[in-house]
């Protein structure tokens, strides 16, 4: 847990406080969300299977939510780049962060999960 932890404290704001209220964000959309390191990045699992992550943009500088399985969403704020599964949701530190799209957007990716769309 140390290893998680360190990964927040490290950034510098505003970047440090947007991903600290993106982990509260995702891990209270429902209490089978555990938050753990994996390839060095936060990675939020359901049930143990990887649901999203936390990351920054290289070129942009800017925090992300990741939807591991963003290939089945069409919202246009959602981003594939070079990414043939994943999607991201980008945002500004420097603004407040849209909490009702980013729980829209975990809420239906949970959707996935627990419909078994996506077996967990």
């Amino acid at each position: 847990m140390k290893q998680l932890d360190d990964f927040y404290l490290k950034q510098e704001e505003p970047i440090k406080g947007a991903l600290l209220a993106l982990k509260e964000i995702i891990l209270k959309q429902d209490k089978d969300i555990t938050n753990v390191l994996k390839y060095g990045m936060p990675f939020f699992c359901f049930k143990g299977k990887m649901f999203c992550y936390l990351w920054i943009h290289k070129k942009l500088k800017q925090p992300y939510i990741g939807i591991v399985e963003g290939k089945y969403f069409d919202e246009p704020f959602l981003i594939q780049e070079s990414r043939s599964r994943m999607k991201i949701m980008l945002l500004d530190s420097e603004q407040d962060l849209p909490t009702e799209k980013i729980e829209m957007v975990l809420q239906k990716a949970l959707n996935l999960y627990k419909s078994g769309i996506i077996k967990v």
